[in-house]
């Protein structure tokens, strides 16, 4: 038998010169050779491992584990990558809540151990990554999740309850670029949906704790970070599995979140940055929203000024309780403090919150309450002074109805002067206002803000140039007025109105002249229009007159008519 084809093959033929120059090239040309055939080996290896026969398998026990039905596509091996791929993944959501797929993804790459895979076909998991999948979660009006459930099947198998602890282990669990859809069951209102989703699991294990990070776009514009350490897995409810994690989030759109009614105008951009514990059933968030360009009302325009919240919260996730035990708000140097409860009730969280809000300044205030819905009357601003109030806001959160006492202290209100939108109570002085502004020592009243509109009860006003103003009323939605009320008039202004009402009305002085002049507000908010009540006026001089005839003092009455004439005319 010819070698020589051999020999010249591993360098032992036609070696010339030095010996050890011609070892080390067969040994470079042995190394060489053995490369090859196992590169050869592993190109070659792939097509003598059906690895499409471990797909019953995986389904099985994916969807014994999961309490799932969990399907997938062809199954491919890379001996290169220690990797199996999986295409067309698809996890059954719980029959509970929808018929569509709970997890659906466009490919799914398992790290294994290839010796146990080559020679004893055991498949033991070193990594998952998942792409591209899309994930719904829907919440039910009981409070209960559609993830909740995910294994809680091979819990109600096990003896007690519980599933026995798992020897699965997977040293690191990716999902890339995923999407997320948070709605709620049997509703019509749009999902919120959140993109980029990345999520990095290291160490995972059941029934340990393992480290997690999670990153995602939020719906509308923002970003989101989570990290932090979660475990062991509730075998009977999946959400109710401990965890402790920091949260971060950046530019969030408020409307797009879908958590209150488009109708309730609640929009605006928030970051928030805080920590977020949980044993399961009981869980603290304790943090601080910024909120930038806020609005509160449908009729409201953004805040340019920038409103803070520092709060702590604690949550009972069995009665779906949220209990808020500091919630202090920052508009400025203005500070209130909310404290109170939300709960949830079937597809609505209704609210039992106190908001006292002492001595905050105006100021600070003024540019707000544009954005709350507080329309002036056009061109004015309120200056200077302080703003108190004591409410309480219950119902729906989206539809809260806010009631309580508001009293303004030493505050101007420019551009604005009462004296002169009164009319001809302006008259009744007799002498213009000479200044275009309203000096307010105090105001108060009580509101009732509600869907249906506002109403205020017990106004008493002190204006120094004026008198005191009491009354009632309501504001509509569309910001419509009316309301009633009386000028009580001191000082300089009641000798100059008892003689002015008099001279107008046509009838002469004495003790049937009055300083309490009736009147009412109507237009709206921004264009307020201040009437005279002719009745209220008419009956006030009767009742005078009534009383000089009781005295024997009676005046003549002269020129009624133009007189009334006078009170309606235009000012």
């Amino acid at each position: 038998m010819d070698l020589e084809p051999l020999k010249r093959l591993v360098g032992l033929s036609g070696a010339n010169g030095d010996p050890k120059t011609a070892a080390r090239k067969r040994y470079i040309r042995i190394g060489a050779l053995v490369l090859g055939l196992i590169i050869l080996i592993l190109i070659v290896l792939p097509l003598f491992i059906n690895v499409n026969s471990f797909r019953p398998k995986v389904e099985s026990e994916a969807s014994a584990a999961l309490g799932r039905q969990v399907t997938v596509g062809d199954l491919s091996l890379s001996i290169f990558s220690g990797s199996v791929g999986a295409d067309n993944i698809s996890v059954a959501d719980d029959p509970a809540f929808s018929k569509s797929p709970f997890l659906t993804a466009k490919s799914l790459k398992i790290g294994v151990e290839l010796m146990p895979l080559i020679f004893s076909k055991q498949l033991n998991v070193t990594d998952i990554t998942l792409n591209e999948p899309q994930i719904t979660l829907l919440k039910g009006a009981n409070g209960k999740w559609n993830f909740s459930s995910i294994g809680s099947s091979a819990a109600k198998k096990a003896p007690g309850g519980s599933a026995p602890p798992s020897n699965l282990s997977v040293a690191k669990i990716s999902i890339r670029n995923g999407q997320l859809s948070v709605g709620t069951a049997n509703s019509t209102a749009k999902p919120a949906i959140y993109t980029n989703v990345d999520v990095t699991v290291t160490n995972f294990s059941p029934t340990s704790q393992f480290p997690f990070e999670l990153t995602a776009k939020l719906p509308g514009s923002g970003d989101a970070n989570i990290s932090g350490k979660a475990g062991p897995i509730d075998a009977a409810d999946a959400s109710r599995t401990p965890l402790a994690a920091t949260v971060k989030i950046h530019d969030m759109n408020i409307a797009a979140l879908g958590f209150a009614d488009p109708s309730s105008g609640v929009a605006g951009l928030a970051n928030f940055d805080g920590t977020l514990t949980s044993d399961g059933h009981h869980a603290k968030a304790v943090g601080l929203f910024t909120g930038k360009q806020l609005k509160f009302s449908p009729k409201g325009s953004p805040s340019p000024k920038v409103i803070t919240v520092k709060h702590t919260v604690d949550l009972d996730f069995d009665r779906q309780l949220g209990t808020i035990t500091q919630g202090d708000i920052a508009i400025g140097n203005a500070q209130a403090h909310l404290t109170g409860t939300f709960q949830s009730a079937g597809n609505t969280e209704q609210v039992n919150l106190h908001l006292n809000a002492p001595s905050m300044s105006i100021d600070e205030l003024e540019p707000v309450l544009p954005a709350m819905g507080v329309i002036l009357p056009s061109g004015s601003q309120l200056k200077g002074g302080t703003l108190s109030a004591d409410l309480s806001i219950s119902g729906p959160l989206d539809k809260p109805v806010i009631s309580g006492p508001v009293r303004l202290s030493n505050t101007q209100l420019a551009n604005f002067d009462m004296g002169s939108k009164l009319g001809a109570l302006s008259a009744f002085s007799g002498r213009a206002s000479s200044s275009r502004d309203t000096t307010i020592q105090n105001a108060s009243l009580n509101a009732h803000v509600a869907p249906e509109g506002t109403r205020a009860d017990n106004i008493n006003i002190t204006i120094p140039a004026i008198g005191v103003i009491t009354g009632a009323g309501t504001v509509s939605p569309s910001g419509a007025l009316a309301f009633k009320m009386v000028a009580n008039l001191s000082g300089g202004a009641v000798g100059g109105a008892v003689g002015g009402i008099t001279k107008v009305a046509g009838i002469g002085g004495g003790a049937g002249a009055t300083n309490q002049i009736p009147f009412a507000i109507q237009g709206t908010t921004s264009d307020p229009k201040f009437i005279p009540d002719v009745a209220g006026i008419a009956t006030g001089l009767a009742a005078g007159q009534i009383g000089n005839l009781t005295k024997g003092q009676v005046t003549s009455p002269t020129k009624v008519p133009k007189g009334l004439g006078g009170l309606l005319g235009p000012r």
